[in-house]
Order: structure tokens, then sequence, then C-alpha cells
């Protein structure tokens, strides 16, 4: 496994700790993609899984979102996932399938439920991203099926993160809240009753890097504790 973040000081622990390896890298950036698809041929001579999962969010109201917001967020959420996303299928579809399975590689985006809830207040630019990013995740499924790649997506709903933090500031900011309030508001819709944490959504990413969903490709799959349907 290679562990890839912007922030050095944020996964070389998380490397340490599981042992493997890690890269530096700004997704932004078609060198560092290179780099980093590059470093794990190095290591493994083969790229089995991509888990595609750089993201940025702030909130923003409708009218007041400039050309440097939604250039910002763009060239993370979606520019980054596309060429990331590219960089790796160009090296699965050269390689010879998985041991045990039909398949070269598998390809997992992150998107989200924003995605499908396009009326969520400040957040125009990030629900384009994420509905650009399941667009995409069809796409590429269709085209490289033929080369035996799949193409899935997860749509997390409201995770207990940093980013989740930062969305709260903003909007208690916007609206006059107290810190806190805005995710008070949200996860209180939660179906099932309490917010989701990363472990919610990392069981779902092992199964789509398992052999256990080699049939399935151009999915959306939602994690949200029923938020989209409640």
């Amino acid at each position: 496994m290679l562990l890839a973040d912007m922030n050095a000081d944020a996964v070389k622990p998380v490397a340490d700790e599981l042992d493997q390896a890690w890269v530096q890298v700004d997704v932004t950036h078609a060198g560092d993609i290179q780099r980093m698809v590059d470093t794990a041929y190095q290591q493994w001579g083969r790229l089995d899984v991509l888990f595609n999962n750089a993201g940025v969010a702030w909130a923003r109201p409708l009218l007041e979102i400039t050309e440097d917001d939604w250039d910002r967020l763009m060239s993370v959420n979606l520019r980054a996932v596309f060429f990331v996303l590219q960089a790796c299928a160009r090296r699965m579809r050269t390689q010879p399938p998985i041991d045990g399975s039909e398949l070269r590689g598998k390809l997992i985006n992150t998107a989200s439920i924003a995605a499908f809830r396009g009326g969520q207040n400040y957040m125009a630019h990030y629900n384009a991203s994420k509905a650009g990013v399941v667009s995409l995740t069809r796409t590429a499924a269709n085209v490289l099926a033929p080369d035996r790649i799949t193409s899935n997506c997860v749509c997390p709903g409201a995770v207990d993160t940093p980013m989740w933090t930062r969305i709260d500031a903003d909007f208690a900011e916007i609206e006059g809240l107290q810190l806190g309030e805005a995710w008070r508001r949200r996860t209180s819709l939660i179906p099932l009753g309490r917010p989701e944490k990363a472990d919610d959504v990392a069981g779902v990413i092992a199964f789509l890097a398992s052999r256990d969903s080699d049939y399935m490709t151009g999915q959306a799959i939602i994690v949200d504790g029923g938020l989209v349907v409640g």
C-alpha cells in the first residue's frame, strides 16, 4: 500500500503505524501525480487499486462564490480526481490481471451525497464537484470495462471529520449561529440516529477494493445513515 497526502506531517505517522510506504503529493500538480504512480510501480511493479480520496470543502452563499473559490475547489475535487484516475488507469490497462481475478485494476473515488442534494445551502460549488465525480466514475466504468478495470464511487453523508468542523464554522459565520449548531442540525436528521464516522465509510471502501465487488462497476454507493431517504 502507498499512502499519499499533501501534508507529510499527517501521512507519515499513519504510514509508520501501518508499516506502509508513503509519498507527499499535491494532486493538483501533474508532476506529483505521475511521481505518485511511478513510486507505486517502482515498489510493486503494478497497481491493483486506486482510492481517489482527495477533497476540500467550505461554505459560501451562492451569490458570493468567487472565481477563486470555484477554481480552488474544482482543482482538487474534480480536476485532480480525473487526472489521478487517468494516470492510474493508463498503467492498469497494460498490466496482467490481478491474481485470482479477471480484473486488471479497480478505481474507487470519493463522491458525496451532495451530488444528489443540490439544494444544500451555501455549497453549490461543492455539490457540483461531487456530481462531477459521480459522472466521471460512471463514464470511466463504461470506457474501461473492455480493459477489465472497474470504476465505482462511495458517497458519504455527514462524517465527523475536520472538514465538517470547517463547514460548521462557515455556517456559523454566515448565519450567526453558535459553533456546533449547523452540525447538530445536520446530524439530527440522520435516521440511524448518530453522526457518521470514518470507519463507517472505510468498510465500504474495503469491500470495493476486495474481490467480493469484482462484478460491480459504475456504482455510486450511498453511505449516510439514511440521510438521502430520510
